[in-house]
């Protein structure tokens, strides 16, 4: 009887992650087809007037090069301002960005801490004060770490210009080559850009905000409020966007250099905090998106519901991945027989599409090497700690503490490019 009862659960939930899976899986090779595509957007002549807001906590060692990247870029210098938000900042970050050139905005808050409390502090300062004098049309978000591409701004205007209200951008990595680490977390951006937000612009549904590098309308932002102050702010502000009918373009072509984690445990504590933020999101927000989904035949809800179920599906993942084993080993392979059968035969295929689909995204985006099919294994390794996250994030979910990420890798735009 027992066993009938863990067979009929296993099974239902293998059918789940069977069905997302196989959803991942077909929607990433519309990503392929996008680049095949090879939409050329139209090029409008700068207009649209940015407000850039980069938040920075205790960022002095790297503040000063993205401030000054950003004095350089391929945009008249009349229509954007640079506004670093100096977050309860304890060094010199204030003074280093006043003196590259930013206009510096100080904040003290020690009961609401972290990104989201900060940009939205800076929205009410800088865009929501006065209103009816306000200059920008649209306001932008980098991390204090990253780079800028020269024509950023450009092609941001073009998407404004086109129709379109948020706006994602290509964020590349900054340092792949600086360890195993940055290499894993590098491979994994560069696949998500293609596989991931190329499919959803070929197949009309929304981005997912990726944290830096987005655009937002001035008056859209004034419509929706910026309350999004969880620990995935990025993905709390898609869920409200979608749930009020917006959709996140995708700008393939206003790339952002993200500097990524050196260490295991760096990479560990940022991933969890994502895992956290996705399981908050997740718990207020994906049964709104499922009904809207569901009632209005909006596919771009229902995506987006999927997506924030990550860290479920990461350990869904793990128990589909290691029921074979746990079968064999501590059952002689007569428990679940059926479902671990049929787990293993899944992974198998599905398993062999994926491997085949990373390094032909890789090869679309000009990136693959064949020094990456040895650090294949490092990846695999890198791929299987999620699953330890993710159950850490769920369990995590209710700390809203921000784990801030310390950023040491000093370069230029021009050392990159």
């Amino acid at each position: 009887m027992l066993e009938e009862i863990l067979n009929s659960i296993l099974f239902v939930l293998q059918v789940v992650f069977w069905i997302i899976g196989i959803y991942y899986t077909v929607t990433s090779i519309f990503g392929l087809l996008e680049k095949l595509r090879n939409k050329k957007d139209k090029v409008y002549i700068p207009e649209k007037r940015f407000a850039i807001f980069i938040p920075a906590h205790n960022e002095e060692v790297v503040i000063s090069n993205i401030v000054e990247n950003l004095q350089g870029i391929n945009y008249p210098k009349e229509l954007y301002d640079v506004f670093v938000v100096a977050d309860n900042c304890t060094d010199k970050t204030a003074d280093t960005a006043a003196k590259a050139g930013a206009k510096v905005l100080v904040r003290f808050n020690n009961t609401d801490k972290g990104k989201g409390h900060a940009l939205k502090w800076a929205f009410d300062n800088v865009l929501f004060s006065n209103l009816k004098d306000y200059k920008y049309d649209a306001a932008v978000i980098f991390d204090a770490d990253n780079l800028v591409a020269k024509d950023f701004l450009w092609e941001m205007n073009n998407k404004l210009c086109a129709g379109h209200k948020v706006v994602q951008g290509f964020i590349d990595s900054k340092n792949p080559s600086d360890s195993w680490i940055t290499m894993a977390y590098s491979v994994s951006f560069w696949s998500v850009n293609r596989l991931f937000q190329s499919a959803r612009c070929f197949l009309g549904l929304s981005n997912e905000i990726g944290g830096t590098g987005f655009c937002m309308d001035v008056q859209v932002l004034k419509k929706m409020g910026w309350e999004a102050t969880s620990l995935a702010e990025d993905l709390e502000f898609t869920a409200k966007l979608v749930l009020n009918g917006f959709k996140v373009a995708w700008a393939p072509n206003a790339v952002i250099y993200d500097e990524k984690p050196l260490t295991l445990m760096q990479s560990w504590k940022q991933r969890r905090r994502w895992m956290q933020g996705f399981a908050d999101v997740c718990s207020r927000y994906f049964f709104d998106l499922l009904k809207k989904g569901l009632k209005e035949g909006n596919l771009a809800a229902i995506d987006c519901a999927i997506y924030t179920l990550q860290p479920y599906v990461l350990i869904l993942g793990g128990i589909m991945l290691f029921l074979p084993f746990v079968n064999i080993l501590f059952f002689d392979g007569d428990l679940f027989i059926l479902t671990a059968n049929v787990s293993g035969t899944f992974f198998f295929y599905v398993g062999l599409i994926q491997l085949l689909l990373l390094p032909v995204s890789l090869i679309v985006e000009k990136r693959f090497t064949l020094k990456m099919l040895l650090f294949y294994p490092a990846y695999a390794i890198f791929c299987l700690t999620w699953i330890p996250i993710a159950v850490e994030g769920i369990v995590k979910m209710k700390n809203k503490d921000w784990s801030h990420t310390l950023h040491t890798r000093r370069l230029s735009i021009q050392e990159i490019e």
